[in-house]
């Protein structure tokens, strides 16, 4: 939020004196409308940017409703009949579109541009200073012994051969990374989606090392699970569409466990499980044993080559003598003298 309407504000260079929001959490402390107490962190950025928030009475939503008829020109003028190739894509055409074209568009009943309105209105506005501080989260990260911090799920190299603990300063737009008060490197924030990748300063040539903690796909485990036959494909499907499922660790015990066990036993017991709705790879392991206890699937009989008893090795064992085992039976309590050491 605080990185939207710093950037928006500063596009325009101006701000109103009163910011009217719905009675969101991302703003409001507590309380709603004119009694609501707005966030401290928020109080301070709407102070830094000449203006404060104002929550609406409950039942005015009407308060925000021009906002709510731009989305909809949005979802009826903007969007239909559009291309994007990604989110970077995306979020240029819209600013050119509300920035360019709507902005000299003649706009409702009274045919008003809202470029030339804003040359009237600026008047009654605070003019914003051209640099203002952009707003970001500061995050604590280790370095590893190859020299990465990782950060939102990607790794990232820090340049120099110091290791310890890093702050991580997280921009809209990028990420600042300080030692002891020294920025060490900058990187542009990757785009939505992107993970388990590793980034390094550009122009320079790659690290020799990968990060110590890096994970490490699993679309091979997968593939040979899926190859086994429907029934495991049928199951995966299924078990890999769990939001709380950790998904890499899952396959890798998953494969571990069908090597064990012949594939024909393997695509009765995910068969079972799937039937179950089980997604526990110790029970799955404990349906394979009861599969077996059931002579579902019996253990082969291990191959033995005949032939070993014509070894020199065995043949010389066989005529050894036998082993004098009286020892033992010297060493053995009698009854006498259990009864003799026992007071009853």
């Amino acid at each position: 939020m605080k990185c939207f309407l710093h950037e928006a504000l500063l596009f325009w260079g101006y701000a109103p004196s009163q910011c009217i929001i719905d009675n969101t959490n991302l703003a409001r402390l507590r309380g709603i409308g004119k009694h609501a107490v707005i966030v401290p962190e928020m109080v301070a950025f709407g102070r830094e940017h000449g203006f404060q928030f104002l929550c609406h009475e409950r039942g005015h939503a009407n308060r925000k409703a021009g906002e709510e008829r731009s989305l909809f020109t949005v979802e009826t003028n903007f969007l239909p009949g559009r291309d994007f190739k990604d989110m970077a894509d995306f979020n240029q055409q819209a600013f050119q579109w509300a920035t360019v074209r709507m902005d000299h568009k003649p706009q409702g009943k009274a045919g008003l541009i809202p470029a030339v309105a804003f040359e009237h209105e600026r008047q009654f506005l605070v003019e914003l200073p051209a640099q203002l501080p952009a707003p970001y989260r500061e995050h604590q990260r280790d370095i590893d012994q190859y020299g990465y911090a990782a950060f939102a799920a990607n790794y990232y190299w820090v340049p120099g051969t110091g290791r310890g603990t890093v702050k991580i300063l997280e921009y809209g737009d990028q990420l600042k990374i300080y030692l002891h008060r020294q920025l060490l490197v900058e990187y542009p924030l990757p785009a939505d989606g992107v993970k388990n990748q590793l980034f390094s300063p550009a122009g320079q040539p790659p690290p020799p090392h990968r990060p110590k903690n890096r994970r490490q796909p699993t679309q091979e485990e997968e593939k040979r699970l899926r190859a086994l036959g429907p029934p495991l494909s049928a199951y995966l499907d299924w078990v890999l569409q769990d939001q709380g499922l950790k998904r890499h660790n899952f396959l890798r015990k998953l494969y571990l466990l069908s090597r064990k066990m012949t594939p024909e036993l393997m695509r009765k017991t995910i068969q079972r499980a799937h039937q179950y709705r089980i997604a526990q790879i110790d029970t799955i392991e404990r349906i394979a044993l009861l599969l077996l206890s059931q002579g579902m699937d019996p253990l082969p009989w291990a191959e033995v080559d005949d032939s070993f008893q014509q070894r020199p090795a065995y043949q010389d064992g066989a005529l050894t003598e036998a082993p004098d085992l009286s020892i033992y039976e010297d060493q053995a309590p009698n009854d006498q003298d259990h009864d003799h050491h026992n007071p009853s």
